[in-house]
């Protein structure tokens, strides 16, 4: 699979400017008090369909052929990139078949279907509805849209990170929450572009730590099922293609907590007056507990799309069960 270029990401941008508007990008004063620094949010959480990957799907959707459209698109998905395609799907006139995994996010099921996608519950966890999708795209004659493995996908949430360097071009980390790795890897081709010095770090849960393991270990460790709420950080397989740009684009990975990501969801409701589901949180969580005193960082608020059963169960100090427990 050929890795996306940084022209892509300038022509990903041109593609969805049509689209989809810039967002908000700024300082969290309370935080900057508190970590010691300056620290930025970007806030992704306020596109369409509350997360960062309806980039990614306008800018692969809007490239497809009529006949391609007209076949259908099928894909994988814990909620947010379903939503993506499905939202792009209905841009663009494509239909679009989402496997989802049993126990998904009810809300998330919901919004797919809102938005006039097929979804179908296959699997125990995202990688057993990926397994089901793989076999039945071939069957049904659709294409298939992987929800990391895809250049276009991955030069389309690249353009979040532009925003915020053309917005702060003094920033010096970047956190980036990590499930699949389009996010991070994506932001990471076009910080370092802009400026090779800057740190981009992905959080991925402690629960699910595919990528984790693997960037340290130099290859490709699969680990046992994903034991974490934060069902867009609950993968268990790490991509090819974004593990290999991860290895040469990313900084590190870290790992966050259930109780870490649950306080950063609590302090960002607090003092930011904004919700944030676990993958959202996650580049807060771990701000939290990396030295940033005196550093300029912007951390990717990657999506809201937390249950209300689950917001409940945090504000009062709890933590949810694990994504399909």
């Amino acid at each position: 699979m050929r890795e996306p270029t940084f022209e892509d990401v300038l022509s990903a941008r041109e593609r969805i400017a049509p689209h989809l508007r810039p967002t908000p990008f700024h300082e969290a004063p309370s935080l900057s008090e508190r970590l010691g620094g300056r620290f930025y949010l970007k806030f992704e959480s306020m596109q369409p369909v509350g997360a960062f990957k309806v980039r990614g799907g306008v800018n692969l959707v809007s490239t497809l052929s009529p006949e391609e459209k007209r076949r259908g698109l099928i894909t994988a998905s814990t909620g947010n990139h379903g939503q993506s395609i499905a939202w792009a799907g209905r841009a663009f006139g494509a239909k679009v078949l989402v496997a989802a995994p049993e126990g998904s996010n009810p809300d998330k099921v919901a919004a797919m279907r809102g938005l006039g996608a097929e979804v179908v519950l296959k699997g125990l966890d995202f990688d057993e509805a990926r397994e089901w999708c793989e076999a039945q795209a071939g069957e049904r004659g659709m294409r298939y849209v992987h929800s990391a493995n895809e250049p276009l996908l991955i030069a389309g949430v690249a353009t979040l990170a532009l925003e915020m360097l053309e917005e702060e071009p003094g920033l010096e980390v970047l956190l980036v929450p990590l499930g699949g790795g389009s996010g991070v890897c994506g932001s990471a081709l076009a910080a370092k572009t802009i400026n090779p010095r800057i740190r981009v770090i992905g959080v991925q849960a402690a629960g699910a730590p595919a990528f984790y393991e693997s960037f340290r270990a130099g290859e490709a460790r699969p680990q046992p099922s994903p034991r974490t709420f934060a069902d867009g950080l609950a993968t268990r397989v790490p991509f090819e293609l974004t593990f290999r740009m991860l290895q040469k684009w990313v900084d590190d990975v870290v790992l966050v907590t259930e109780e870490e990501m649950c306080g950063a969801i609590r302090l960002l409701a607090a003092e930011v007056r904004v919700i944030a589901e676990g993958a959202g949180a996650a580049s807060t969580a771990a701000a939290l507990k990396l030295d940033l005193r005196g550093k300029k960082a912007g951390a990717v608020l990657s999506g809201r799309n937390l249950t209300l059963q689950h917001l409940r169960t945090i504000l009062s100090g709890g933590v949810p069960s694990p994504a399909g427990g």
